[in-house]
């Protein structure tokens, strides 16, 4: 490809840690029942005043300080004005002009197939959302529980090359802002949002210089990150045909949307500037002072974010930077294996447990961490049962299916299953015998130099135990006792 590709993108998340929204006094949580969580003041009606909530000004600060960005000494909020039928008051309260918004200028490390990428922040605001519009054959309907919402918009530079970079920086801020206890970042409930530019531009030409870079398009709203990566890859292809066909030059600057059926990108406007909006200072919010001292007091009790879980188990417990990705990729399944160390569990085994067995079944079963009755204290009292040889790995994966769904305890399982593993070396060497005795021509064929006999009669043991004899142990007495012969 003759061309580099330029991408930068507008995430939106909604800020879900909070107990109302950020201007009025409705819930903030998400209900499957329409129109519920509202206030007037989210509706604008007559005679209503917004107030600033505390709580979404801290955690939009958090999110600017682990980016790096600089903080404001006042904070500002201002009127954008437009109409759209999910807007009620006819303008959204955002920060955009004065004389900063609640983060600028910051930046972020994040990895990408292995190799670590940079990306620069732009800014990041705090505002309010709009309301959620329902369409069918018959009409539209408008959900207004969305209005009003807590809202942070992060707005990067063009720094992604890929739908791949542009992915890989969204799941690390999905991360951030779910360790940070900032956002549940759920799209399924709709958190999540992206926005997305694209242009292309003459390979080898220098990209600081933004005359150099080609016609943006943005593509709004698209609201999974799958999604994020098909339209991106899409709009690329589309400029490059229009480049090969001579016709780029007469794209204008435009927005369109993502329509996921159709799997393309439609036009839906000539791009609007910041001009068309008329920003001007909201007049019921009086500027507000962010003192040093509580400043400080947010920065000084960050959480630990993913990337310093994973520097730990690497570092600390041995686990492989492949395992120690995936522990850290959803904020429950960390907590879920730091719970398990705390009480007591080998770090390795209790890694090899979660990654394999039970993220496995989670994946095939469709179910979130939070979903199943097993317990950090379970796996860790069934990891015992194993370590300590009372059952074997084979059983241990049956009592753990039926722990999932059951709630039951480990040990409890094993009693009513008959399960626990016999471990007494005259008991297995009395089986070890009596098989010998039922199977002379094999004792004959291992004489003969057929070695591979021999776990045939260890089955034999196992079927005689019902699989509860140590199998390292009747192979061991097996391999003795057959010798002796």
């Amino acid at each position: 490809m003759n061309y580099d590709v330029l991408i930068g993108l507008e995430m939106h998340c909604e800020i879900s840690e909070t107990n109302t929204k950020v201007f009025s006094g409705a819930r903030n949580s998400f209900t499957e029942n329409s129109n519920t969580n509202i206030r007037p003041v989210d509706m604008a009606f007559p005679g209503t005043l917004p107030v600033v909530n505390k709580e979404a000004v801290k955690k939009s600060l958090m999110a600017s300080m682990i980016l790096g960005c600089e903080q404001p000494e006042y904070l500002y909020f201002e009127r954008k004005n437009y109409y759209y039928p999910d807007l009620p008051k006819g303008f959204q309260i955002t920060q955009e002009t004065k004389p900063a918004p609640i983060g600028s200028y910051g930046k972020l490390v994040y990895e990408c197939n292995g190799e670590e990428k940079t990306v620069r922040i732009n800014n990041l605001h705090l505002e309010e959302d709009a309301a959620s519009s329902d369409h069918y054959p018959s009409g539209s309907r408008i959900n207004y529980n969305r209005a009003g919402v807590p809202l942070l918009e992060l707005v990067t530079e063009p720094d992604f090359h890929s739908a791949d970079e542009a992915v890989a920086f969204l799941e690390t801020m999905r991360s951030i802002y779910q360790y940070a206890g900032i956002s549940e970042a759920d799209s399924k409930k709709g958190q999540v949002r992206c926005d997305v530019n694209v242009s292309i531009m003459e390979k080898g030409v220098d990209a600081s210089d933004p005359n150099n870079w080609g016609t943006k398009v943005e593509i709004k709203n698209v609201n999974s990150f799958g999604g994020v990566k098909d339209a991106i890859n899409y709009e690329i292809q589309r400029q490059l045909d229009l480049k090969e066909d001579g016709k780029y030059d007469e794209m204008e600057q435009q927005t369109r949307r993502w329509d996921e059926e159709s799997g393309t990108t439609i036009y839906m406007r000539s791009k609007v500037d910041a001009i068309d909006y008329k920003y001007f200072v909201e007049p019921n919010i009086p500027k507000l002072k962010l003192s040093k001292k509580w400043l400080d007091e947010i920065r000084n009790n960050l959480p630990r974010l993913a990337s310093e879980r994973k520097e730990t188990y690497i570092n600390e417990y041995g686990i492989s930077n492949y395992d120690a990705t995936i522990l850290v990729k959803e904020k429950p399944v960390a907590e879920f294996f730091e719970e398990c160390i705390d009480l007591g569990a080998n770090p390795k085994s209790a890694s090899n447990w979660i990654t394999t067995n039970l993220l496995g079944s989670l994946n095939k079963l469709d179910l979130t961490i939070n979903d199943i009755k097993l317990t950090p204290s379970m796996l860790v009292s069934l990891i015992k049962l194993v370590d300590n040889k009372e059952i074997s790995s084979k059983q241990a994966k049956e009592v753990f299916a039926e722990c999932l769904t059951s709630g039951k305890e480990p040990k409890d399982i094993v009693e009513e299953k008959g399960m626990k593993q016999m471990s007494d070396e005259g008991e297995i060497v009395r089986i070890a015998n009596e098989v010998l005795d039922e199977n002379p021509d094999v004792i004959v064929q291992y004489k003969n130099g057929r070695n591979n006999v021999v776990d045939y009669l260890v089955g034999q043991i196992m079927k005689k135990t019902r699989g509860t004899a140590n199998p390292s142990i009747a192979r061991s007495t097996m391999a003795s006792e057959i010798e002796k012969r």
